[in-house]
């Protein structure tokens, strides 16, 4: 789809559903986000959200000293790559690099990253990174260190919902002003399930199929090279019914369908699933935590107090900054991390 055609991306749903009839929440929700994602930077206060990386540097710390602590109880193999899945400004990789480099991990760095003017911000944060579109180009000939924050939870999904007809795919339409949902007419009972099938009508199964393939990629690739990986995003560990899909705009909970190419779409991400599909391809799973936990374990609380001991001044901002990361009614709870490795590799600390 055209960005230059002079239309807005809801002038540009209209059509296209006048044209053709309703479209996928699928659709919907990756042409909307990539719009989005292709002409602003969204991060930080003056932005639409504010991820991990960018409330404390402590978080990139502490990620950058799980990924050295399970690489040297590995071997040290090198050559050995950092991958990074949507990194947005650069602070978690400038941050994980740091840290690494303390215990002698000094990887080649990089970034899968498809924003032009996502990339310019990055080369700022982090200069010795390479960029890629996909995992495809980042090279095959040493073990992967792999993190996605926040970066499966903008993949794209679909929706099904148990109609009294049976199965159908929820579908956005248009009267031509506004967006609302509906029934396909095709049947989806060959997506659901079977043991989810006589579900009661009315409910809603979500599924990411960018999600699960970017799992089912990054497994293969542990299994064949070696190497570890954390995805750490909003979701859910156990399955669940009903739709997840939000829109955030200048820090707000909107209308997903009210501003689409304007708003960041997201939705939950199912860890339960997609730690189904890493095993499926024989890479070993090591758990699915909160980020409260994971973090803790980690030893926030005592990075913290160091912090605040060598910059008195800004103890109370690192407490804050702690407290939003791991506080089970902020981000500590709500966000889960899941950690993937080689079946040859250790297991890593926090699970």
């Amino acid at each position: 789809m055209s960005f230059d055609d002079g239309l807005t991306t809801a002038e540009r749903f209209h059509r296209i559903i006048a044209h053709s009839g309703p479209i996928s929440i699928a659709h919907f929700m990756g042409e909307s986000n990539a719009r989005y994602y292709d002409s602003r930077d969204p991060f930080g206060s003056a932005g639409d959200f504010i991820t991990a990386p960018e409330i404390s540097q402590m978080f990139g710390e502490l990620i950058g000293l799980w990924l050295a602590d399970i690489w040297i109880r590995a071997g040290r193999t090198e050559p050995v790559h950092y991958v990074e899945l949507g990194p947005g400004r650069g602070t978690l990789a400038k941050d994980a690099l740091k840290a690494m480099a303390r215990y002698g991990l000094e990887p080649a760095v990089h970034l899968v990253e498809g924003s032009q003017e996502l990339r310019d911000i990055q080369q700022a944060n982090v200069p010795r990174a390479r960029w890629h579109n996909d995992l495809s180009s980042v090279p095959f000939d040493g073990p992967l260190l792999l993190v996605a924050n926040e970066f499966l939870d903008a993949l794209p999904v679909r929706q099904l919902v148990k109609t009294a007809h049976g199965w159908r795919e929820v579908m956005v339409a248009s009267d031509g002003e506004t967006f609302s949902l509906v029934a396909g007419e095709q049947p989806m009972e060959g997506a659901v399930p079977e043991a989810r099938r006589q579900a009661e009508e009315g409910t809603v199964l979500e599924t990411s199929p960018g999600a699960a393939a970017t799992v089912f990629e990054t497994a293969g690739r542990l299994t064949e090279q070696g190497g570890a990986a954390l995805f750490i995003d909003y979701g859910h560990s156990e399955p669940r019914t009903g739709s997840t899909l939000q829109a955030i705009r200048a820090h707000e909970k909107v209308d997903p369908f009210a501003m689409p190419g304007e708003a960041d779409l997201t939705a939950h991400v199912d860890f339960h699933q997609l730690a189904q599909i890493a095993q499926s391809r024989d890479a070993k799973w090591l758990g699915t935590t909160t980020q409260g936990r994971f973090l803790s374990a980690l030893g926030i609380d005592a990075r913290a107090k160091a912090l605040g001991d060598y910059a008195p001044q800004h103890a109370e901002a690192l407490q804050a900054a702690k407290e939003r990361l791991v506080g089970p009614d902020q981000m500590g709870d709500l966000f889960k991390v899941m950690a993937l490795t080689d079946p040859a590799w250790p297991d890593g600390a926090g699970f």
